[in-house]
């Protein structure tokens, strides 16, 4: 089933954000930008934590997570330790609404339009696991790059 696949991908490529977090030789360089390089890998940790926690934990989960995107992208200095135990927290999170979820309410039109067309759930779910997939890229070029 679907959700199967999704829970062992998102299981798999959260635990790899763990890493990556872990890898930096010096936390503080979680934080550093240059050039055109404006995302820091720690900014895109916790933009990727929000995002899920929102999309799957709130939406699909009902679990009273309120999105404050802004601060996903202003927040800086969160200890790579904090990082952690947000990305455990948020991969608790996905696996117990994504198990909840039946094939029926993965056929059925997402919740929100996020885009401009409507789609269904397992649609939106698989976009969100590609989502991550290409932002955890960048945090692994991020840290081979900048943290010297």
């Amino acid at each position: 089933m679907l959700t199967d696949s999704l829970i062992t991908l998102f299981n798999r490529d959260l635990n790899k954000l763990i890493d990556e977090i872990s890898l930096y030789k010096d936390e503080t360089n979680l934080w550093i930008t240059d050039g055109t390089i404006s995302n820091s890998a720690g900014r895109l940790c916790i933009h990727l934590l929000g995002n899920l926690n929102h999309f799957i934990g709130a939406v699909l989960g009902k679990s009273g997570y309120v999105r404050q995107r802004d601060l996903e992208f202003s927040l800086v200095n969160v200890p790579a330790s904090e990082l952690i135990l947000q990305i455990e927290d948020t991969l608790i999170i996905v696996e117990n609404t994504l198990k909840k979820l039946s094939v029926n309410e993965l056929e059925s039109e997402y919740e929100l339009q996020v885009f401009k067309e409507p789609m269904t759930t397992g649609y939106f779910l698989i976009h969100l696991s590609s989502h991550f997939a290409y932002h955890l890229g960048q945090i692994n070029y991020h840290r081979r790059l900048l943290d010297k």
